[in-house]
């Protein structure tokens, strides 16, 4: 299974001729090194309903008939828009063909705006477990850090975390750094930072906050085998 990391918060999953997109921001995301012309994925993760998560969904979705799996309300508002959906919700797991996807908590707030001063709420943010080939997969979303990521690491044996850094709009560094001592896994890579002035943060500083040694930055385009 190859797991590459294209900027914000796009992670990108290859298994077994399936490709997984994880929010998808592409179109105005700065560094991202994709297009939306040259991706087309087989199955679109969203964890929650900010434009710069949600993305250029429904055009990707739309190549060729891609599920979309999301919170619910998220869910329903794109199959309005002609795309194929799954909805879901907080604690609940679905067993796709491609792995099994649990939809876990995340403190944050979620809604798309649609026009002036028009925003449509999205339903819960949330982040994302994912076993698939064996391995488990935690992509938190936009999140605080919260005490029952504890509980996460407890239950579920994390190969690899994608947690937020930004700060301002998600957690910092050193709550990023907390939150990967209570989850315990394996390998931690930093997202959701750089893209925006005011998330603007050392990835490499991060990682040297991280006592167990366990953080690995992954530049746009890096991949890692799992």
């Amino acid at each position: 299974m190859k797991i590459t990391y294209h900027g914000h918060s796009i992670v990108k999953i290859e298994t077994n001729g399936k490709t997984i997109l994880i929010d998808p921001f592409i179109t105005g995301n700065p560094l991202t090194d994709l297009s939306v012309e040259t991706e087309s994925p087989d199955y679109i993760l969203l964890t929650h309903g900010h434009s710069d998560h949600v993305g250029d969904t429904v055009e990707l979705a739309k190549k060729k008939d891609a599920l979309v799996v999301a919170m619910v309300e998220l869910a329903d508002y794109l199959s309005w828009q002609g795309v194929k959906t799954h909805g879901m919700n907080i604690g609940g797991s679905f067993e796709f063909p491609f792995g099994k996807v649990k939809f876990t908590q995340a403190f944050h707030s979620t809604g798309l705006v649609t026009g002036e001063q028009n925003i449509i709420y999205l339903g819960m943010p949330a982040g994302l477990l994912l076993e698939i080939e064996g391995k488990t997969i935690y992509h938190a979303g936009d999140t605080a850090l919260f005490s029952d990521m504890k509980l996460l690491g407890e239950r579920h044996s994390i190969d690899i975390a994608f947690l937020p850094i930004g700060d301002n709009f998600t957690m910092g560094p050193e709550d990023a750094a907390y939150a990967a001592m209570l989850l315990n896994a394996k390998t931690v890579v930093p997202i959701h930072y750089n893209t925006f002035p005011v998330i603007k943060q050392d990835p490499h500083k991060f990682v040297t906050l991280l006592e167990q040694g366990n953080g690995k930055v992954l530049e746009v385009g890096e991949a890692i085998e799992l």
